[in-house]
């Protein structure tokens, strides 16, 4: 059940339907992106995000996963040892397949793509979408649903007063 909680959803086979890639990645700070002027590295080994994405592309869809999940970039890529980066922390290998958490998050990516596609858009019109956020609420493992008091009782059956 954890693998399968680990999205991201959020990176097994091609998925047959892709998503529509994030807008422009360069944008101002103030519209949202963390890192308006960095260019990161053109990413390998896309099982089934779009190969046509770019670095910054891929690195906006990582970050949105984590902040879903509450999770950092170590939960699914292994460090690469004894390689430090410039700020100090470890240098991760992201094509590196070795995680289960990785292999989770490709299929939890699949799983909710296809019930956007083939569940929600028949039910909402295409107006909302299911997110790594739905479950996770920026937790890696969901946490249990508890009901409200107020929705403890069941309702009366159907035809009995208070329908």
């Amino acid at each position: 059940m954890l693998a399968a909680a680990i999205v991201a959803a959020s990176t097994a086979a091609q998925a047959p339907q892709q998503p529509t890639p994030p807008a422009q990645s360069e944008q101002s700070p103030a519209a949202g992106n963390a890192h308006p002027h960095r260019q990161f590295p053109a990413p390998t080994n896309l099982q089934v995000l779009p190969k046509t994405l770019t670095g910054n592309q891929v690195r906006e869809i990582m970050e949105g996963w984590s902040r879903n999940l509450g999770v950092h970039c170590d939960t699914c890529h292994t460090a690469d040892p004894g390689k430090k980066g410039p700020n100090g922390w470890p240098v991760l290998k992201f094509a590196d397949d070795s995680k289960p958490e990785k292999k989770a998050a490709r299929l939890m990516f699949k799983m909710t793509n296809d019930i956007n596609e083939n569940y929600v858009s028949m039910v909402d019109e295409g107006k909302g979408k299911v997110t790594c956020g739905t479950c996770h609420r920026g937790h890696l493992k969901p946490e249990a649903f508890v009901p409200p008091p107020e929705h403890e009782h069941p309702h009366p059956p159907a035809g009995q007063p208070g329908q």
